[in-house]
């Protein structure tokens, strides 16, 4: 069975556990989203389903893989002999879709959510992990020993002046 959908004002035909990528719509990766506006149903028994716009009572379910944005596209707009150029980029926001099924007749999705995924295990870390940066660090302060202490800079008035100042007559 196949549908014909319409969402992000592009149409796509789709079937179960088909990927597609879509205009950016609200959704975690796992969520189920329901997309209403069907426009055509066909593949079962029977002559294809079209509706005028849509078919009332009909579903496509599909789980939210993941958020992305496209490629990058460039736009440049130039005028000969006027001295006009402007360049932009755009990357569109994409939602990528796996259609779970096509629901007629009122139906609801078989599952409201997907599982959620388990948190990622945090690793400790070991000894010898810590003891790298502190063998560092003694490498470094042997250095900065080793060397002579720099002359500090200061402003003060080590240099002898320019003219000698006149004595005074009394």
């Amino acid at each position: 069975m196949f549908a014909v959908i319409r969402t992000g004002g592009k149409q796509y035909r789709v079937a179960p556990n088909d990927i597609i990528e879509i205009e950016r719509i609200a959704g975690e990766p796992g969520d189920i989203i329901e997309l209403g506006e069907v426009l055509l149903l066909g593949g079962g028994e029977g002559a294809p389903k079209a509706g005028s716009p849509a078919i009332s009572g009909a579903l496509v379910a599909a789980e939210v893989v993941e958020q992305k944005r496209g490629d990058k596209i460039i736009v440049f707009k130039k005028k000969r002999r006027k001295n006009y150029r402007r360049k932009n980029g755009h990357r569109q926001l994409l939602t990528l879709l796996r259609i779970t099924e096509i629901l007629t007749d009122g139906q609801k999705p078989s599952k409201a959510k997907a599982a959620p995924r388990p948190e990622p295990k945090k690793v400790e870390k070991k000894a010898a992990d810590t003891a790298k940066p502190a063998k560092l660090a003694k490498k470094t302060e042997a250095k900065a020993a080793a060397k002579p202490m720099a002359k500090p800079a200061t402003k003060t008035k080590d240099k002898a002046p320019a003219k000698a100042p006149k004595p005074k007559k009394d």
